[in-house]
């Protein structure tokens, strides 16, 4: 496995991303082409096509929404757990400053870049994004959802 970094961090799921919803896609543009290609079943094809994009959208919906809601939520006890480990003290006031960008950015930051990065997002709110990118050495997360 490719060491891991600002570019590459994203994950994907091969059979949800590149089977699924590619699947899905092209079933909603064949319906589409035979609502007007074929005018005899046009009421079915109508059908076809709202229930291959309901499938779609609940396909992509309720796979980000359960899976970044636990995610998130873990980002954040993690990023407390952190805190409290190198500064010896509860992180609630801390937290609190911060938006979900940065605690889940600064997550990518060994403990002697964290310091750095986390008194930067509190002092100049800077981005998630920009927290990722000043990270000289990555800290993988391979656990990703």
């Amino acid at each position: 496995m490719n060491e891991q970094n600002y570019k590459n961090h994203r994950k994907f799921y091969p059979p949800h991303h590149f089977v699924y919803l590619p699947l899905l896609i092209l079933l909603e543009i064949y319906g589409i082409y035979k609502i007007w290609d074929d005018a005899e079943h046009q009421l079915t094809w109508i059908l076809f096509s709202i229930v291959i994009f309901l499938l779609f959208y609940l396909a992509v919906m309720l796979r980000q929404h359960y899976a970044l809601g636990l995610q998130n939520r873990m980002v954040r006890i993690e990023f407390k757990q952190r805190y409290f480990e190198i500064f010896g003290q509860r992180s609630d006031e801390v937290a609190d400053k911060l938006r979900f960008d940065q605690i889940a950015a600064l997550r990518f930051a060994y403990d002697d870049e964290f310091r750095d990065l986390l008194h930067k997002a509190i002092h100049e709110n800077i981005s998630g994004d920009m927290i990722k990118q000043s990270i000289k050495k990555w800290r993988p997360d391979h656990q990703r959802v």
